[in-house]
């Protein structure tokens, strides 16, 4: 049976954009699969008013209407991929750095008592250094350049905690060893909660899985675990 065409859905965090998976999305492309890296979008009544559910539908609705075979979030797009996981399965999760449910919210620290918490409109190149710390120069001033405001009703949802159902599809956790925002004991402990393989990235950052210099290698051994858990989704059989 001819294989068909592979398909990711890339969630990014908050404050930031589909821009943060630039360099998974070409190591995916590269081995033909078609990438989505939507950006979410704030409520018609503004920034303020969006809440956890208004990034969680639109989540949804990407998914039914893409299609996409894989859920790929970090940080808070990795809770809302768990989120949406227990209404639409996917062939299979990869969660970078994720906000967990509420097992563990309670370990993070406190979101920002913000209507809008302005990292976008009051960024500095100084604390994008300080948050990427694993990363070159040219990749600190591309996220400098793209990080937007935040609602803080979003953050405060998610950090009230969410209850998350164990999803029924393989999935992988990748843990920065070096995470400030989302400590790696947290990780490791949502991992053993949802049966999930661990991936531990050695001295990367809370973003350095994405844009820190062992993005792409770290990419490379993610579709290799997507191989081999997801091959007879990959060969076009019932979903």
């Amino acid at each position: 049976m001819e294989m068909r065409a592979r398909s990711a859905l890339f969630v990014h965090g908050a404050g930031g954009g589909g821009w943060e998976w630039t360099i998974w999305r070409r190591v995916f492309a590269a081995h033909g699969w078609r990438c989505m890296t939507p950006d979410l979008q704030p409520v018609a009544a503004g920034l303020a008013a969006t809440r956890l559910d208004d990034y969680a539908a639109q989540l949804s609705d990407h998914a039914r209407h893409d299609g996409s075979d894989v859920w790929i979030g970090a940080s808070l797009g990795g809770l809302l991929a768990l989120i949406c996981a227990a209404r639409q399965t996917p062939a299979a999760l990869v969660l970078v750095n994720p906000l967990p449910g509420a097992e563990h919210a309670h370990s993070l620290r406190p979101p920002p008592d913000a209507a809008i918490v302005p990292w976008g409109s009051e960024r500095n190149l100084a604390s994008t250094v300080r948050a990427l710390p694993d990363a070159d120069a040219a990749a600190r001033l591309f996220a400098f350049r793209r990080w937007r405001d935040e609602s803080g009703a979003v953050l405060r949802d998610a950090h009230t905690g969410v209850a998350i159902a164990r999803p029924a599809c393989p999935v992988l956790v990748v843990a920065s060893e070096c995470d400030d925002d989302v400590p790696l004991a947290i990780s490791r402990g949502l991992a053993e909660s949802l049966g999930a393989e661990l991936r531990v990235a050695a001295d990367a950052s809370h973003v350095g899985p994405l844009l820190g210099r062992v993005a792409a290698s770290i990419a490379l051994e993610t579709l290799a675990w997507l191989e081999r858990n997801t091959i007879a989704a990959h060969r076009g059989g019932p979903r």
